[in-house]
């Protein structure tokens, strides 16, 4: 009998929290954040409830009305590093921008942290949507939406091309005889592109997993575009599971196209879960978090999709302003979204404000009813799995102390980790080697 197909998670550690006030909660730990200790709980959390992978975002650009969490927070190089002697099997996933880095040292760095870990890392590709980026690397503008993806799509090439630059058995290592290694399984790169020109060899061999697990958050046209040629599992948002089927039937299909094999494209939904033993507990808590978010932080958050555009300019209890095409260059799918809804539904920017700050989802209820919408939306092909943001400070804990265990019961999530690599756990196959595949 073919083994059941199971749904796979991830945790995503904010610090102090997406939440524009979530750091005033009484039960939070302010400098979250910069707190190696509260990483360290919040991934070792996550392992013990069998998750796939921890995941640290990022960004480049601030200013004074960012969340806290972005104000300051740790690099995810740095921590995943860290991350990997406290943990044995989850999966280190950190975010890092193919705009304003040089794919040399990003794949010395990732390949790095593969080998540290024994073969748990990967790399959530992104462009940086944000145009003041630019300021803090001296370059002159933000490239335009389009032309970031073709950045990306070369700086990929590369990567990849240099993350085989040894081959698996390249290291002889035989003392008796000097040789360290076979210079016939050693191969440079000489890649000469439009925007990159990178001889190689990359000075670190592929680790257990032969390469980083490769994913990215494609929701716009380029992105999605993107993401269905690259990568190997993808992070989405969406506010409904018939969005969600839409968005994961279109990612398979346009997987397919490239030649790939859509079972092999792991669709991760972000949900942040609240969780009460009753439905009136569940509330409460949704309450409380919403209490904390003034009007005035939750313009200030919108205006972050924005460009941090200033919305305390208009009146709070009017229809949305017509931005146009503003946005179109940060944050595009979101931006687009906020304003489609917007306009389908006739709300004032009072409305929109709190909504995006402080949204409220369907995954808010008792442990037996988040288990209830999880099942649905992966059997219902809206999701191959979930990535669990804590909408509380305890958020975590809920989920893989109320949650985990009924899916566990259903059997619909596992109760030991299949591997101790990351692709072995997503069920991702190992990329052969491309020059081993020529000498085949």
């Amino acid at each position: 009998m073919a083994k059941q197909k199971q749904i796979k998670l991830g945790a995503i550690i904010h610090g102090v929290g997406g939440n524009v006030s979530g750091w005033r909660h009484p039960e939070a730990i302010t400098d979250a954040s910069v707190n190696f200790g509260f990483y360290k709980q919040q991934a070792q959390k996550a392992e013990s409830g069998k998750f796939d992978l921890v995941f640290i975002a990022d960004g480049l650009y601030i200013t004074e009305k960012s969340i806290p969490h972005f104000l300051n927070r740790f690099e995810p190089i740095t921590i995943l590093s860290a991350l990997a002697s406290v943990t044995s099997h989850i999966g280190l996933v950190g975010t890092l921008s193919t705009s304003y880095s040089e794919p040399f040292t990003v794949a010395r760095q990732f390949a790095s942290i593969d080998k540290i870990s024994d073969g748990r890392s990967g790399w959530n590709v992104v462009t940086s949507p944000l145009e003041g980026s630019a300021k803090n690397y001296s370059k002159a503008e933000h490239p335009t939406h389009p032309e970031r993806y073709r950045i990306a799509n070369e700086y990929l090439e590369v990567t990849r091309g240099l993350w085989d630059s040894w081959e698996d058995d390249a290291f002889v290592r035989d003392k008796e005889s000097g040789v360290f290694f076979d210079p016939s399984k050693l191969h440079t790169l000489n890649h000469k592109g439009e925007y990159f020109s990178v001889q190689g060899p990359l000075n670190i061999a592929r680790s257990r997993q032969g390469q980083p697990v490769i994913f990215q958050a494609g929701a716009s046209e380029d992105g999605r575009a993107f993401a269905a040629k690259v990568a190997d599992a993808i992070f989405a948002g969406h506010e409904s599971i018939e969005e969600a089927k839409v968005y994961y039937a279109d990612l398979k299909k346009r997987a397919a196209s490239e030649g790939r094999n859509p079972d092999e494209v792991v669709i991760l939904p972000g949900i942040a879960p609240i969780i009460g033993v009753t439905e009136e507990e569940a509330e409460r808590k949704y309450q409380e978090v919403a209490a904390l978010v003034t009007i005035d932080k939750a313009l200030e958050y919108l205006g972050r999709f924005f460009e941090h555009h200033d919305f305390s300019q208009y009146p709070l209890d009017e229809p949305f302003p017509d931005l146009g095409d503003f946005g179109s260059n940060s944050f595009r799918s979101g931006t687009d979204r906020i304003k489609q809804t917007a306009k389908e539904k006739n709300l004032t920017l009072r409305q929109v404000a709190l909504n995006v700050a402080t949204p409220r989802n369907e995954f808010t209820g008792t442990p037996e009813y988040v288990a209830d919408r999880v099942q649905a939306w992966f059997e219902e092909n809206a999701a191959d799995g979930f990535i669990i943001a804590a909408a509380l400070p305890k958020g975590l804990d809920d989920f893989v102390d109320l949650v985990v265990p009924i899916l566990q019961e259903r059997g619909l999530y596992r109760t030991e980790y299949e591997a101790d690599t990351l692709r072995g756990n997503l069920g991702i196959p190992i990329p052969a080697n491309r020059y081993t595949k020529v000498n085949v």
